[in-house]
């Protein structure tokens, strides 16, 4: 009997242990962190988006026309780099071990061609002598086999030109003076052409852009020689002044999608490019800002039509 009553305490006293902890589970975590300043309003009058920084150009991937092993990679992320700059080499053993077969049998043609150029010299000069001694058809056959020892030299030296072209290839460069974003690879590793996967990522972020998405509601409010400022997300301390470039005329579904409540997913927007300088901002590419551009005020409607 009081083995039974033991064991039975043991169970209630489990079953609320086991009640406390799914309590405790479902608890919402409670949340110190403090709250963002207001963003403040720098236009009594103004138009707001939100923007995309990105760089001129846009984007360059940096992959790899041979495919072979990463032999070393000479830069980082975040290095400068100038045109012509190498950024990683592939593996070339494979090529030269090939080129220099290809120079042996370049120098093996030229050594065939010779015998046919001497034989067609050869008659040539006894024709020039005496027309009758070498028939038309033998001097034409000695020029058919010079002009087929020449032609087997060009494809031996085409070949071997060949391979040293891809041997330049295997040092893969920088096609433009930028910076160095990302590098997706590492040594050792087999590295092919795959446009969806860049090895390397450049971009120039000395001076920034940024796409600005406006209501189309709004649209028709935007001026283009209107001042306009951006904020950093997140700190609204951090703004900078934005210089107008260009604007793309065409309403298109909002792509960039920020994640507030507000957001509707078919919501069309004019596109505005917008750009600044970066200085010491902690500022990235692809990083989300908001943007303010002063404009009129929004037009009452008349005393009449508000009764209605």
């Amino acid at each position: 009997m009081k083995r039974m009553l033991v064991l039975g305490g043991l169970a209630i006293a489990g079953a609320v242990i086991a009640a406390l902890a799914v309590v405790d589970t479902n608890r919402a975590p409670s949340t110190a962190t403090a709250p963002l300043p207001a963003m403040p309003s720098p236009f009594s009058a103004y138009v707001v988006g939100t923007g995309i920084t990105e760089n001129r150009r846009g984007n360059v991937a940096i992959g790899t026309a041979i495919a072979g092993v990463v032999q070393a990679i000479d830069v980082r992320v975040g290095d400068q780099v100038v045109e012509g700059q190498p950024l990683f080499r592939i593996d070339d053993r494979d090529l030269r071990a090939r080129r220099v077969m290809a120079q042996a049998n370049l120098r093996e043609a030229e050594a065939a061609a010779a015998k046919p150029r001497h034989r067609l010299n050869y008659l040539t000069r006894v024709h020039a002598l005496d027309p009758t001694d070498i028939s038309a058809e033998t001097m034409s056959s000695a020029r058919d086999d010079v002009a087929a020892a020449e032609s087997a030299v060009a494809a031996a030296r085409a070949a071997e030109e060949q391979i040293g072209v891809d041997l330049e290839r295997l040092v893969v460069r920088a096609p433009s003076a930028g910076r160095v974003l990302q590098v997706s690879t590492r040594v050792g590793e087999f590295a092919q052409g795959d446009p969806a996967k860049p090895l390397i990522l450049l971009g120039d972020d000395a001076r920034m852009f940024l796409r600005v998405d406006i209501d189309e509601n709004d649209a028709w409010r935007f001026l283009p020689q209107a001042r306009a400022r951006a904020f950093v997300r997140g700190n609204p301390r951090l703004s900078v002044p934005l210089r107008y470039e260009y604007t793309e005329p065409y309403i298109t579904p909002k792509t960039s999608l920020t994640g507030q409540g507000t957001e509707r997913p078919d919501q069309r927007v004019l596109q505005v490019i917008y750009s600044f300088e970066r200085d010491a901002l902690p500022l990235y590419l692809g990083q989300q800002m908001d943007a303010y551009i002063e404009a009129a005020p929004v037009p009452q409607a008349p005393a009449a039509r508000r009764q209605r």
